[in-house]
């Protein structure tokens, strides 16, 4: 699907996948201390939780269609949508290119994040 051009509005109708609807995102701010990195480890040792670092800083991804995600991908309450759903813009979406591709760093389980960590603070767990 990547590298062809398909207008914004009809993006959604072609997405088989409705990748957008199968899963959430958290900012969470200034990740520096190793506390906020052991508060990091808490949450991604959880089921469906990960971690990730874009260009825009670090984010909580939990991973889980939306309750209201129909058979084919289409909304169960369309009409009736929050409004972070009506505010969803997808001039660029998971249809143009994964959004992993965009991560400077992603952290599946708790081992991949602790030997991040280990490499950032030498004195992890000393």
């Amino acid at each position: 699907m990547a590298g062809r051009s398909i207008p914004v509005e009809n993006k959604c109708s072609r997405c088989l996948g409705s990748t957008c609807c199968t899963y959430t995102t958290e900012a969470l701010g200034s990740i520096r201390s190793k506390a906020d990195f052991d508060h990091l480890l808490w949450q991604v040792s959880h089921e469906h939780v990960e971690v990730y670092k874009d260009d825009d800083g670090w984010f909580l991804l939990i991973r889980g269609s939306c309750e209201h995600l129909g058979d084919g991908g289409a909304c169960g309450i369309y009409a009736d949508r929050p409004q972070v759903c009506r505010d969803y813009d997808n001039d660029w979406c998971e249809f143009d290119a994964p959004a992993e591709a965009h991560f400077t760093y992603h952290f599946a389980s708790y081992q991949s994040l602790l030997d991040y960590c280990r490499k950032r603070f030498k004195t992890w767990g000393k």
